[in-house]
């Protein structure tokens, strides 16, 4: 199973990878906890972030764990630390982010279906979550947690220059590279030229880990390539280069396309099928015909104490009452 993050133990301490949504696939933090508690307790640990966010029950446990680690703990922000993700952040005891990486904050927000008790309940528990995040952005950036609870509640986008001018980064890295196999542009206020990095970033890389990291100015220029010969045009129907798709009518299509993916697996109660409809490149048909097919082979969830349409499993037909009160009494 494909999985949100890497853990790979070295002589000097252990490296930490958090490079997709965080709980994705099906992998909650428990793996992630199991395989971090292994580690030396003493051991220094550089954790790498390009992470969307994600679960923000698993990010709250991963946070704590590793503000309980009893070596250094390094985050590098190696793209984007957003949502859960900048909570995860807050637990290094050195936060450091390249010139061009961005870190966000906003409120929790979570799907419930029940009753309006369950829907309160959910809420009470969204506010215990969001008031235990201000603290802790409060407690790294030394502001108020009024002021962190007003910049949540605006979901504020923060640069390298930025996090470190409001305490939540520690040091500033040369630029990288930004690639990332997310949709980012989900976010309500995602800072253009965000999007648009991400979205010319070759997908393939984000799969590769830490070798997106580099110098831009590093990255060697390719060799042009042969002249390939031209495909025949038997119909006489190929279109010029010069008046080929807009470019950005096919990024806005491409973008239109996965928000409405994402949108269909949250509303089926299986956000974390997006990313592998995502990378087949899968029809909106085929991801309603996929998550139809697995509703359909899930065992429906009845809450006993709520009443259900029906006749009850323990309901006796009215003939065996009737005869079996005459026979009690004759």
């Amino acid at each position: 199973m494909k999985s949100w993050y890497t853990i790979r133990a070295r002589d000097s301490g252990a490296e930490v990878l958090i490079y997709d949504e965080i709980g994705a696939y099906g992998v909650s933090a428990k793996g992630f906890l199991a395989e971090l508690g292994a580690l030396p307790d003493d051991g220094p640990i550089d954790l790498r972030l390009n992470s969307p966010g994600g679960s923000v029950f698993d990010a709250v446990a991963i946070h704590n764990a590793l503000s309980r680690h009893a070596g250094t703990v390094t985050v590098w922000i190696d793209g984007i630390a957003a949502s859960a993700a900048s909570y995860v952040a807050m637990a290094g005891d050195a936060i450091v982010m390249p010139e061009n990486a961005f870190l966000m904050i906003h409120d929790p927000s979570g799907l419930v279906m029940g009753t309006a008790a369950d829907m309160r309940e959910m809420a009470g528990t969204l506010d215990k979550i969001a008031a235990g995040m201000t603290r802790g952005y409060a407690a790294r950036s030394g502001k108020t947690e009024d002021e962190i609870a007003a910049l949540m509640a605006a979901e504020t986008w923060f640069s390298a220059a930025e996090a470190l001018e409001a305490g939540l980064a520690t040091q500033l890295a040369e630029p990288v590279r930004i690639a990332a196999s997310f949709d980012i542009a989900r976010f309500r206020n995602a800072p253009p030229a965000l999007v648009e990095a991400v979205e010319t970033a070759d997908p393939e890389s984000a799969e590769t880990g830490p070798d997106i990291v580099e110098d831009a100015n590093d990255v060697a220029a390719q060799p042009d390539a042969a002249p390939q010969p031209e495909a025949p045009d038997p119909d006489g129907t190929a279109t010029d280069a010069s008046t080929g798709p807009d470019p950005a009518s096919i990024r806005a299509e491409a973008i239109a396309h996965a928000r409405a993916v994402v949108d269909l697996c949250r509303l089926a109660g299986q956000p974390q099928m997006a990313g592998r409809f995502l990378e087949q490149d899968a029809s909106l048909d085929a991801v309603r015909a996929t998550l139809l097919d697995a509703k359909a082979e899930t065992a429906p969830e009845i809450t006993p104490h709520h009443p259900q349409p029906g006749r009850s499993a323990t309901t006796r037909p009215w003939g065996d009452v009737i005869a079996r009160t005459f026979k009690l009494k004759g």
